[in-house]
């Protein structure tokens, strides 16, 4: 009865060892972590779906207030723009010297952030060869990258002229670079 349960725990020992074995070689053959440019494209665009561009990045909160001057130009001019598409409403308060601006319907949709879009790679120019960094492997990826699912009230003039930056990612694809890595499971921004 002994022999026979060993026999029993040695076979059990050994099938838990199968999957480990299956990952070891196919990481030792390379053919699951060698990067093309259609894995680095999904893992980029995987990346991208989750992540939006947005005029404010940490968000803003409203109402409001700017104090008209010289030193406030550029920030009345987004915030104008704004108005003018219909995210804000515009309050001057000429006693108080100061100008508040509130979300409307369409503002309250769209805040705190305010986002336009996300990217989507149009195409992987180039990857450094991988190397290892502890037991990922790393790669710096340099990419295209085209801007989608844009709202109507980011393709004014107002808007492009009083965020250039977002003006220059809606206009095209862009090239960027980012540093991607794997374990063994698909390759992934880190």
């Amino acid at each position: 009865m002994v022999g026979g349960e060993e026999t029993k725990m040695t076979k059990v020992f050994a099938w838990r060892w199968v999957p480990a074995l299956a990952c070891a070689g196919l990481l030792v053959s390379g053919c699951s972590v060698k990067p093309t440019n259609a894995k680095l494209e999904q893992g980029l665009n995987l990346y991208f779906a989750g992540h939006e561009e947005c005029l404010f990045p940490q968000g803003m909160r409203f109402p409001y207030e700017v104090t008209p001057g010289p030193a406030a130009k550029a920030e009345e001019e987004k915030f104008d723009a704004m108005h003018s598409v219909g995210l804000l409403n515009e309050l001057k308060d000429l006693s108080m010297h100061v100008e508040r601006y509130s979300l409307t319907p369409l503002g309250e949709r769209v805040a705190p952030r305010f986002c336009y879009g996300h990217k989507e790679v149009t195409s992987v120019d180039a990857f450094t060869p991988p190397a290892k960094d502890g037991n990922v492997l790393e790669t710096t990826v340099t990419y295209h990258a085209a801007m989608r699912d844009v709202p109507m009230w980011v393709k004014t003039d107002a808007m492009t002229k009083a965020f250039p930056e977002m003006a220059q990612d809606i206009a095209g694809p862009r090239e960027g670079q980012i540093v991607m890595g794997t374990a063994g499971v698909g390759w992934r921004v880190r």
